[in-house]
């Protein structure tokens, strides 16, 4: 659920901007089997880590390229972070209303706020080819967008780098560790307010 709605995001954002290439190649669609990557889908099983398969955006077909850009990049996170928001949302209108449920449902709206919360995050982290690379590369000045896209080709290194040897312990763990229970907070404070706890 949390990769199919971030790609249709994308692709529907695109899409009301007037690029239909997403929607030409099927997936403006809530059909999962159109937005799993297979490889990534795997590696989700065996690791706990994957991805889901891009979304092809022409940036030709926007009337306002640098504006479009942001906000179809910036959907896909956003969809998550709204997520998160009902899963947490959720949880709280059932314990309140004193429903029970099976216990597989609670747990299932709680890894959904957290899994959706890391989504967010991560796919703010401002390398390529993440959504945050994406939104710094059309928010530059249009002389600094040339020399950004000559080092596109080693983001996917450089964050394996900073992921998964020893520095990992100075850079995304960090900003996992302080982030994510930050939103997380923030996000209980808005539900709580909202059915005024």
């Amino acid at each position: 659920m949390a990769f199919t709605l971030h790609e249709l995001a994308h692709a529907y954002i695109a899409y009301k901007f007037g690029d239909p290439t997403a929607k030409n190649e099927g997936r403006l669609t809530l059909n999962p089997l159109k937005h799993l990557d297979p490889i990534g889908t795997i590696l989700i099983f065996i690791i706990g880590f994957g991805w889901a398969k891009p979304v092809p955006v022409n940036r030709f077909y926007f009337k306002q390229p640098r504006l479009a850009g942001v906000l179809v990049s910036i959907a896909g996170p956003l969809t998550n972070l709204m997520l998160a928001f009902f899963a947490q949302a959720t949880y709280i209108a059932l314990d309140i209303a004193s429903v029970q449920v099976p216990l597989f449902v609670s747990d299932l709206l709680i890894t959904m706020v957290s899994l959706n919360i890391l989504l967010f995050v991560f796919n703010l982290i401002p390398l390529p080819p993440l959504d945050g690379y994406r939104i710094i590369a059309d928010l530059v000045p249009n002389h600094v967008r040339p020399k950004l896209t000559q080092y596109e080709q080693y983001g996917g290194l450089v964050f394996l780098v900073i992921a998964i040897t020893p520095l990992s312990k100075y850079t995304i763990t960090p900003l996992f560790n302080v982030t994510i229970p930050a939103i997380g907070q923030f996000l209980g404070k808005v539900v709580g307010a909202i059915f005024g706890l």
